[in-house]
C-alpha cells in the first residue's frame, strides 16, 4: 500500500508538471502498476487466510476424533465415570474455538512484519557521532578548514579535495561556481551535518567534533535554496524548535526585519493562520521570507545562505538584502550565491571547481586577476554585443 499512496501523493505534488508536460496517462499507468501490485499482494494474504482456516479446522477435528477414539478405549479409559468422560469431551471440544481464532494472527504478524520492515531499517541506521564535552554558550565565529576531504559513503571519489581556509569573526565569505562544484557540501559541515573524511574543522580554535552537537548547532542559522515548512502556523513555523517560548512581539519583529510582515497582515489569521503541508498555501517568495525571518529571529553568530534570495522578485530581493546586510553585521556569514551581483560587497569570494578553492579574495582582487571568478563575471554581466 506504501507504494500506491507514493505514487498519489507523487502526482498531486507535481500536478502542475504532469499537466504541463502530458503526464496523465504516463501517471495512470503508474498508479494502476502500483495498484496491481498492491492488489496481487493482498489476494495473495487472503488466499492464504482462507487456505488456513478450513485447514486448522480439519486439523482440530481429527484431533477431537483422535481423542474420542482414545476416551471410549476401555483399555485407556480405565475407571473413567461418565462425568469423567463428558468433562473429557467437554475440554477437548472448546479447545476448537480458539485454534480456529489462531488462523486469523498469522496474517496480522505477516503484516505487521511487512510494515516493520522499514522501521527496524531506520532503527539499524547508525546514529549521529556526539562525543564532545565542550560546552558552547555563544562562538566568536571564527572558522578555519584544515586540508579538508569530504567523500559520500559510497562515492568512488572526494566531494571536496584539500580545502584551506580561515574566515575571521565577523566576515562575510561568498562561495561560487558551478553547480556540483561542492559549495553547499562544503557549507554543510560547519553543522555536522556531515563529518570529514579528513583534515579539520575549527570553530574558534576547537575542534568542531570536540563541542557538544546541540551546543554546536545552536550557533548557527540556515536559510536553504528548498524551504521547509510544517503543517502549522506562520508564528510556530518562524518561531520553531528551540525558537518555541519566544515573545509574539520577537515574531513580529524577526517578520518585519524579514519583510515578511507585508503578507503575513493580509492572511486570514495573520500570524496563526494554517500554512497547509509543507507550505503549500505560500508563495515560494513568500515561503523563502518566512525561513528567513526564522534566521533572523534565531540570532545565531553564524550564518548560512544557500541561495536564500533566489525564489524572490527584484523589489522583494532589493528589501531582503538590505535586511540581510543588517542581519549580517557582526557575525560570520557564509553566503552560497550564483547571482554575482548578490555578493560583490562580501569580505572575501571563494571560487570553487570540482570540490577545490581556486581562488580566494574580494570582488575587485578577483576581477584584477581575471581567473575563473572574472570569467563567470562576464558570462553573467557580459556586455549586449558580446551576447
Amino acid at each position: 500500500m506504501g507504494g500506491v499512496t507514493h505514487v498519489a501523493s507523487e502526482t498531486f505534488k507535481g500536478v502542475e508538471v504532469v499537466r504541463a508536460f502530458g503526464g496523465k496517462e504516463y501517471e495512470e499507468k503508474r498508479f494502476a502498476k502500483a495498484s496491481g501490485y498492491n492488489l496481487r499482494q493482498s489476494l495473495k494474504l487472503a488466499k492464504v487466510d482462507e487456505i488456513s482456516t478450513p485447514f486448522i479446522q480439519i486439523l482440530t477435528f481429527i484431533a477431537i476424533a483422535v481423542l474420542l477414539w482414545i476416551g471410549l478405549s476401555t483399555d485407556i479409559r480405565g475407571g473413567m465415570d461418565t462425568g469423567d468422560f463428558l468433562s473429557y469431551l467437554t475440554a477437548a471440544s472448546l479447545i476448537a474455538k480458539p485454534l480456529r481464532q489462531l488462523t486469523g494472527v498469522n496474517s496480522k504478524i505477516q503484516k505487521g512484519i511487512a510494515a516493520s520492515q522499514s522501521i527496524f531499517e531506520m532503527m539499524d541506521e547508525e546514529a549521529e557521532v556526539d562525543e564532545g564535552a565542550t560546552a558552547l554558550q555563544r562562538a566568536k565565529g571564527r572558522l578555519e578548514l584544515k586540508d579538508v576531504c569530504f567523500r559520500y559513503p559510497g562515492s568512488d571519489r572526494n566531494a571536496l579535495n584539500n580545502i584551506n581556509l580561515t574566515i575571521e569573526p565577523g566576515e562575510t565569505v561568498a562561495f561560487v561556481g558551478r553547480s556540483g562544484s561542492g559549495k553547499t557540501t562544503l557549507v554543510n559541515l560547519m553543522p555536522r551535518f556531515n563529518n570529514v573524511s579528513d583534515g579539520q574543522i575549527m570553530l574558534d580554535d576547537v575542534p568542531l567534533e570536540d563541542y557538544r552537537l546541540a551546543d554546536l548547532r545552536r550557533q548557527v542559522a540556515i536559510v536553504n535554496q528548498q524551504v521547509v515548512l510544517f503543517q502549522d502556523t506562520v508564528a510556530h513555523n518562524i518561531a520553531y524548535g528551540d525558537l518555541a517560548g519566544v515573545s509574539e512581539d520577537d515574531i513580529i519583529q524577526a517578520a518585519t526585519a524579514a519583510h515578511a510582515m507585508e503578507f503575513i497582515e493580509k492572511l486570514p489569521e495573520g500570524l496563526q493562520t494554517q500554512v497547509g503541508e509543507d507550505g503549500v498555501m505560500l508563495s515560494g517568495g513568500q515561503r523563502q521570507r518566512l525561513a528567513l525571518a526564522r534566521a533572523i529571529l534565531k540570532d545565531a553568530p553564524l550564518l548560512i545562505l544557500d541561495e536564500a534570495t533566489s525564489a524572490l522578485d527584484t523589489e522583494s530581493e532589493r528589501y531582503i538584502q538590505q535586511a540581510l546586510n543588517r542581519v549580517m553585521k557582526n557575525r560570520t556569514t557564509l553566503v552560497i550565491a550564483h547571482r554575482l551581483s548578490t555578493i560583490e560587497n562580501a569580505d572575501k569570494i571563494v571560487v570553487m571547481d570540482q570540490g577545490q578553492i581556486v581562488e580566494v579574495g574580494s570582488h575587485q582582487q578577483l576581477l584584477e586577476k581575471d581567473g575563473a571568478y572574472a570569467q563567470l563575471h562576464r558570462l553573467q554581466f557580459s556586455e549586449p554585443s558580446q551576447v
